[in-house]
């Protein structure tokens, strides 16, 4: 393969079969005409060579049997979509001259991390020329920089100005901690997505409960009983969707790089942390409590008539997290995404008589439907409550799915 004649991101190679004999440029003529135009101009294979964003076509044949095939490579200094759509691009040339020609891409190599693998293993080889200078301290000269720098990008985010990392507007999703020093440590370890409760001594901040309504929350706590308590301070007014914990002990802020990412990595949902709590519970050799009101023993009374099949309908919506809203006919007011509901409860001006959630029921929840008037509750799980009014029944899917 000649030079390449820009410096390219990514090498796109390709392997082309022709039912016939065909020359070099033969194949290169067919690839250009043949995508012409396909998707506009913009993405033009001879425009794209002009303006240096694709290096210069190379191609090896071999002849055999009056057949040719042919390894096609293709330098592109693109970004990675658009290098695969380049790609996909050249597998619709189907003619080289008169004869049929089929093209598969065999892969698209990142030629910058082959030069940073190289980087890396000739820097692996100084290191032993110098290694035996270094000095004992270098180590902490380097994590006291990363903390310095880390500092610096730790920002006051929203009304209360809570500690947080530069990326929490940007991402998708945000992870939780308790202080401004967990935040430090995780944004020296390159966690952009953080932001801190600052303590809960005056309670959840709205910034905080805001913001899990419109992303993916991991709550990351300690490994203490300090931890728990975070969590089940959060589960009253805020959706939570996975639960991090350090190590048994130990404090966010203390955890190394290595420590972060396995505790990020073994993260659980809200739903499984809590049925690994309770079973938990279950095992430990002390007299168990009297049972939470998860829902407060009620007296024991005829079920509630549905006027659908209660069965069917939980089997529907298990794994949705949608819940439905219905007036006291049982007509269906709204469907909506679990997350939603404790914004369409404040909200709503319509009489509600029930609740059908694929989700967990918290105290927050059940303060805002006993203000509707909401008779009653069907829920997939019920979290933590330590209120439940009198005439609002609440039944979770596997106590209808024992009587059914």
């Amino acid at each position: 393969m000649g030079a390449l004649t820009i410096v390219a991101k990514y090498m796109i190679v390709a392997q082309m079969e022709v039912n016939g004999g065909v020359d070099k440029s033969d194949i290169i003529g067919a690839l250009f005409s043949q995508t012409e135009g396909l998707l506009g101009k913009d993405m033009d294979l001879r425009e794209l060579q002009m303006m240096g964003r694709v290096g210069r076509i190379e191609v090896d044949i071999v002849e055999k049997n009056g057949k040719t095939k042919a390894k096609i490579y293709i330098p592109s200094n693109l970004d990675r979509y658009e290098t695969a759509l380049i790609a996909a691009l050249i597998e619709s040339v189907e003619r080289v001259g008169p004869y049929p020609a089929s093209v598969k891409v065999l892969e698209i190599r990142d030629l910058r991390e082959e030069k940073r693998k190289r980087i890396v293993d000739r820097a692996r080889e100084l290191v032993k020329l110098i290694e035996e200078e270094i000095l004992p301290d270098t180590k902490e000269i380097i994590d006291k920089l990363k903390e310095d720098v880390a500092k610096a990008e730790v920002v006051e985010y929203g009304p209360e100005k809570l500690p947080a990392g530069p990326d929490v507007d940007k991402s998708d999703s945000i992870i939780i901690v308790e202080g401004r020093a967990d935040v430090v440590n995780l944004v020296k370890h390159g966690y952009r997505n953080i932001i801190a409760l600052e303590g809960i001594s005056r309670g959840i901040p709205q910034t905080i409960i805001d913001l899990s309504k419109k992303k993916s929350v991991t709550v990351f706590i300690d490994g203490d009983k300090g931890g728990e308590l975070v969590l089940k301070e959060l589960m009253k007014v805020a959706h939570i969707d996975y639960v991090a914990r350090a190590p048994p002990g130990k404090e966010v802020e203390q955890l190394t790089a290595k420590e972060i990412a396995k505790a990020i990595r073994n993260k659980m949902t809200l739903e499984e942390w809590l049925a690994q709590q309770k079973a938990a519970g279950e095992k430990t050799e002390t007299p168990p409590p009297p049972p939470p009101a998860q829902p407060p023993a009620q007296p024991q009374e005829a079920m509630p008539q549905f006027p659908f099949d209660i069965a069917k309908k939980i089997e529907e919506m298990l794994g949705t997290l949608e819940a439905e809203i219905y007036d006291a006919n049982w007509t269906l007011l709204k469907k909506m995404p679990v997350r939603e509901l404790p914004d369409f409860l404040a909200a709503t001006g319509d009489s509600v008589y029930a609740v059908v959630m694929d989700g967990i029921t918290t105290q927050r929840i059940v303060d805002l439907a006993a203000k509707k008037g909401v008779k009653l509750i069907v829920t997939a799980r019920v979290g933590p409550l330590t209120k439940v009014p009198e005439d609002m029944k609440i039944l979770t899917f596997e106590q209808l799915q024992k009587i059914q």
